[in-house]
């Protein structure tokens, strides 16, 4: 199964397992075009302002590196909880503190999406609002000392173990809390390079 626009190229900036697996779940072909990008933000951004600001930084790393027939994608997922985003946990024990503050509560997992194509930039950005149970001390420290989610925005993957046990509601894109808001995705590229073929 294959999907594709004619000619066009897609180029994915991103080297999350994940995501690259959704691009070919989704049936397309992508190139893994990657460059270190320091994630610093300005401190006054807020919610889905973050990972849209993110997305940004590392299209502009890219895309002077793009020919006419390519289209680059690069994308960020922040966790947004009681006005705090919450990043990638740098050990074992912020893994645990973020998900305690997470525990028995509810937050919100922005991911922003960047296009660049023929020198031209279009964004598209997916809120999921998730909802844990409560979570004890054990169940958190199980969690992250076996599946180790120091990739992963806020401190755990919502297909894994934590989200199985923990989580009693979601609203909105499930895809979006693992990592890409697909549909979204889909739809955007509709709109940029018009009707796909499929094979």
């Amino acid at each position: 199964m294959t999907v594709s626009f004619n000619s066009t190229t897609l180029v994915l900036a991103s080297g999350s397992p994940r995501r690259q697996q959704f691009f070919k779940d989704m049936g397309f072909e992508v190139l893994i075009r990657l460059k270190e990008v320091e994630e610093f933000y300005p401190p006054s951004l807020k919610a889905k302002e973050i990972p849209l600001f993110l997305a940004k930084l590392k299209a502009e790393a890219l895309v002077g590196s793009l020919a006419a027939h390519e289209l680059l994608i690069t994308s960020d997922t922040i966790v947004w909880n009681q006005g705090q985003a919450l990043g990638k946990p740098k050990n074992v024990e912020q893994a645990i503190e973020m998900l305690s503050s997470m525990s028995e509560g509810s937050h919100e997992v922005f991911t922003a999406v960047c296009f660049h194509y023929q020198g031209k930039q279009t964004h598209c950005i997916q809120e999921t609002k998730v909802t844990f149970s409560r979570l004890s001390l054990e169940e958190i420290t199980f969690y992250v000392n076996h599946f180790k989610p120091f990739d992963k925005a806020g401190g755990y993957g919502i297909q894994e173990w934590i989200g199985l046990i923990g989580i009693s509601a979601i609203k909105g894109n499930y895809n979006n809390v693992v990592g890409l808001p697909t549909e979204l995705v889909y739809q955007e590229l509709k709109k940029i390079l018009g009707t796909p073929k499929l094979n």
